[in-house]
């Protein structure tokens, strides 16, 4: 078991996370149940996998949930485009 909080990648994904909360705070509110919720979920998904995988017993877990993690991020990306 890993703490999340030491990696640097948990970390910029949790500022992201942040960052994104307030950038689509300036959203309009009809956009806030479509593709901005979209755009949070998939956001808050990277640090929070990437935590769970940490919390799990071996390497392969880890592995796991980074890769869950990773597809996260390219869903990000998409909707950010």
């Amino acid at each position: 078991m890993k703490d999340f909080r030491d990696l640097k990648v948990w970390e910029k994904a949790h500022r992201l996370t942040l960052d994104i909360y307030k950038a689509t705070s300036a959203f309009p509110r009809d956009e806030h149940y479509g593709p901005t919720s979209q755009i949070k979920r998939s956001c808050t998904s990277i640090p929070a996998n990437i935590a769970e995988g940490c919390g799990r017993r071996s390497n392969a877990e880890l592995a796991h949930f980074l890769q869950i993690a990773m597809g996260s991020a390219s869903e990000l990306e998409y909707h950010l485009l």
